[in-house]
């Protein structure tokens, strides 16, 4: 496989100055969220009580994809078990199980007419099993209410828990994504209540355990302090592990209280990441700026399949 470090050594960092407001480089500039669409979709997540990891998350692009009516879905309440120092989502004591919550979910989907639904959820450490059923349940609900629609989950880690892996898959949804968000260095600072080895576990039992043609994805940040060796070295591990699709995104610090970001990483170097990606077998790899892990998330299942079948 050819891997030229020194194409990322040879590029300049852009490395924000502590403690002064450093200008974001323009390609990470967005246009600031509104219009028909994105206040439709708005409203319809009021009307159903529901809350989107878009909002919660504070992802950037959220103006483009409420514009066209796409959403992430976030089960199990607004409120983490954990407090990551890379996540917006709100710290704390989450309230008790709304068994209406995959109902509504579903009844959404069906409103936006969606083609590819994605689910996620705060982490719920106080569950037994993490809330696999609450997912299980939404994925056998988005079926009933819009036939045909593509399904995927963005699950936790369940404290490594087979079970609750068991659980999501045995509700055959059509991508199974867990992210593993970091380095294995950074893992104690980014990622304190997690453990990479055990993510990488839950994402071998998810291919081995899933049906027939379940896609399994992760996705990590970069710009956190990690070396570029040590981001090949965890795309080859997901690798090994049989993961289908990959996504690459820059970290962007949602307050003071968060992890600084450590610097900028350039396009041509996600551009880069790609081509090494898909030279290592990945079927797809999303890597840019502004990717997230649901980014194009129709786009991404369409492109990893027609790899598949190529």
């Amino acid at each position: 496989m050819d891997i030229n470090v020194k194409f990322f050594e040879e590029l300049p960092p852009i490395v924000p100055e502590p403690g002064k407001r450093t200008r974001k480089p323009p390609w990470l500039k967005v246009r600031a969220p509104g219009g028909t669409n994105y206040r439709d979709v708005a409203a319809l997540m009021r009307q159903h009580k529901l809350h989107t990891v878009c909002e919660e998350a504070r992802c950037p692009n959220i103006g483009e994809c409420w514009e066209n009516r796409t959403a992430t879905f976030m089960l199990l309440g607004d409120v983490c078990t954990r407090a990551c120092r890379f996540c917006a989502v709100t710290k704390g004591r989450p309230q008790t199980l709304d068994w209406e919550e995959p109902f509504r979910v579903a009844e959404a989907v069906k409103t936006l007419g969606l083609r590819h639904a994605v689910v996620t959820s705060v982490n719920r450490d106080d569950l037994p099993d993490g809330g696999a059923i609450i997912f299980a349940l939404t994925i056998r609900e988005i079926r009933k209410a819009q036939p045909g629609c593509g399904i995927e989950v963005l699950v936790p880690d369940f404290e490594g828990n087979p079970e609750a892996v068991r659980t999501v898959v045995e509700a055959a949804p059509d991508i199974y994504n867990h992210n593993i968000e970091t380095v294995p260095r950074l893992y104690p600072r980014v990622r304190p209540k997690a453990k990479y080895r055990q993510s990488l576990q839950t994402l071998e039992w998810a291919k081995a355990w899933g049906p027939s043609g379940m896609l399994t994805k992760s996705g990590l940040m970069v710009g956190l302090g990690e070396t570029i060796e040590e981001v090949i070295q965890v795309m080859a591990d997901l690798r090994d592990s049989g993961v289908d699709i990959v996504t690459i995104g820059q970290y962007l610090r949602p307050s003071n209280w968060h992890l600084p970001i450590k610097r900028y990483v350039r396009p041509e170097e996600f551009a880069e990441l790609k081509r090494i990606g898909l030279e290592m077998g990945f079927k797809h790899v999303e890597s840019g700026p502004l990717v997230r892990s649901s980014y194009h998330a129709h786009e991404q299942s369409a492109a990893a399949v027609c790899r598949t079948s190529a």
